[in-house]
C-alpha cells in the first residue's frame, strides 16, 4: 500500500533539504573562516577530546624546552667560569714552583710573585660571585646577590639549583662554590693569602705548603668542571628531545584541528551547487496552490 502524500509533507521536505544544504554550507563557510575544523566540541567529540589532551602535552613539552634552555644558561655561566678559574689556579701554581727555586729568586722577584698571587686572589674573589640572571651560580639557593664575601667567607645557602627537563627528571644546574673555591680556613683565598705571605718573607715550608694546596686545587675545580658538563649534555639532549616533540604533536594537531582549505573549496562549491539545484528544483515542484492564496 502506497501512503498519500500531501503538499504539506512535500514542502517540509523540500525546505528540510534546502536547510540542510545550507548548514553544511555554512560549517564549511565557518571552516575556511576560521581556518580550523574544530569550532566546538560538538564538531567532533572524539578528536576534541584528542586535541585537548596533545595541547596538555604540548604545553608540558614546551615548558620543559624552557627549563633546559634555563639550565644551558645557568651550565653554560658555570663552565665559562670554572675555565677560567682553572687557568687562575694553573697560574698560581706556576708561581708557587718558581717561588720554591730559592737558588734564582730574590727579594724582590719574591714580592713580585707574592703581588701576582694576590691578583689571582682577587680575580677569584670576584669568579666566585659569579651571576647568571642577578643569581650567584656559585650561592646555592640564596637570595642574596653574593656567595663569598670579602674575606673569602662562604655567604650563600646550601641547596641545590634543580630545573625539569622530562617528566620525572630534574637535574641540579648549579655548582656549590664550596666544592670549587672551599670555605673559611680551607679555602683557596685562605689558601692563595697564606702562600703570599710565604713568598714574601721566603718561608718554604709556607711555600711548599702552597704548592701541594694549589695542585689539589686544580684536581678540584677540575672535577667540578667535569661534572658541570655532564650535566650540561644532559640538559641538552633532553632540550632537543623536548623540540622534536613540540614538532611532532604540532604537526599531530595541525591534522586535528586544521582545514584543508583545498579540499574545503572544493567542497563549498559543490554545496553551493547542491543549495542552488535544491532551491530551483523546489521552486519548480511545488507551485502555490489555493490554499497559500487563502492564507
Amino acid at each position: 500500500m502506497i501512503g498519500r502524500v500531501t503538499q504539506r509533507m512535500m514542502v517540509n521536505n523540500s525546505i528540510g533539504a534546502i536547510q540542510s544544504n545550507l548548514g553544511k554550507m555554512a560549517g564549511t563557510q565557518e571552516q575556511m573562516s576560521t581556518g580550523k575544523i574544530l569550532n566546538r566540541p560538538s564538531d567532533n567529540p572524539t578528536d576534541t577530546t584528542a586535541a585537548m589532551r596533545l595541547r596538555d602535552s604540548l604545553a608540558a613539552s614546551q615548558q620543559y624546552g624552557r627549563n633546559a634552555t634555563d639550565g644551558l644558561g645557568w651550565l653554560s655561566q658555570a663552565d665559562t667560569t670554572l675555565g677560567g678559574v682553572t687557568t687562575d689556579v694553573q697560574r698560581a701554581y706556576t708561581l708557587a714552583l718558581q717561588g720554591a727555586n730559592t737558588g734564582a729568586m730574590g727579594a724582590s722577584s719574591l714580592d713580585a710573585l707574592a703581588d701576582e698571587i694576590d691578583g689571582i686572589r682577587s680575580d677569584l674573589l670576584a669568579a666566585s660571585n659569579t651571576t647568571y640572571l642577578g643569581r650567584p651560580i656559585f650561592g646555592g639557593v640564596t637570595g642574596g646577590s653574593t656567595a663569598y664575601d670579602a674575606s673569602g667567607s662562604y655567604v650563600g645557602t646550601p641547596g641545590d639549583v634543580t630545573r625539569r627537563i622530562a617528566d620525572g627528571v630534574s637535574v641540579k644546574v648549579d655548582v656549590d662554590g664550596r666544592d670549587v673555591f672551599g670555605d673559611g680556613s680551607s679555602s683557596v683565598f685562605t689558601e692563595l693569602s697564606n702562600l703570599s705571605t710565604a713568598l714574601r718573607s721566603g718561608d718554604q715550608a709556607g711555600i711548599s705548603a702552597g704548592i701541594a694546596q694549589m695542585q689539589t686545587r686544580i684536581n678540584t675545580v677540575t672535577s667540578a668542571r667535569t661534572a658541570a658538563g655532564v650535566v650540561y649534555q644532559q640538559v641538552d639532549k633532553a632540550g632537543s628531545t623536548a623540540s622534536d616533540a613540540q614538532l611532532q604533536m604540532t604537526g599531530d594537531l595541525s591534522s586535528l584541528e586544521d582545514v584543508d582549505l583545498a579540499q574545503a573549496t572544493i567542497n563549498l562549491q559543490m554545496q553551493q551547487v547542491a543549495y542552488q539545484a535544491s532551491l530551483a528544483a523546489t521552486s519548480k515542484t511545488i507551485q502555490p496552490s489555493l490554499l497559500d492564496f487563502l492564507h
